[in-house]
């Protein structure tokens, strides 16, 4: 049990958070190509994605992320059974 979740439920909420995390780290620091291709006029990939890089970034960003909602999740700040965001009763 990691803080209440067990491991695999803890493993697929990280995966899901590096995934979103993915997305939103790759637009940083790209450049477009400085010439066209001569034949479609179509910049394509980026000069230097810089891969290796924002697949760091990405990791460090998720985990911090990640260690976050276990803190919530696990301090009750946050809980569907009770309080306002708890289901009404039938």
């Amino acid at each position: 049990m990691i803080f209440g979740l067990n491991w695999f439920l803890a493993l697929v909420l990280y995966v899901l958070i590096w995934w979103i995390t993915l997305f939103a780290v790759l637009p940083f620091g790209t450049k477009p190509v400085a010439e066209p291709d001569a034949a479609t006029g179509w910049r394509g990939a980026p000069e230097a994605p810089r891969m290796g890089r924002k697949l760091l970034w990405t990791t460090l960003v998720a985990a911090i992320i990640w260690a976050i909602f276990i803190v919530v999740q696990n301090q009750g700040w946050v809980s569907f059974r009770t309080g306002w965001l708890a289901m009404p009763d039938r």
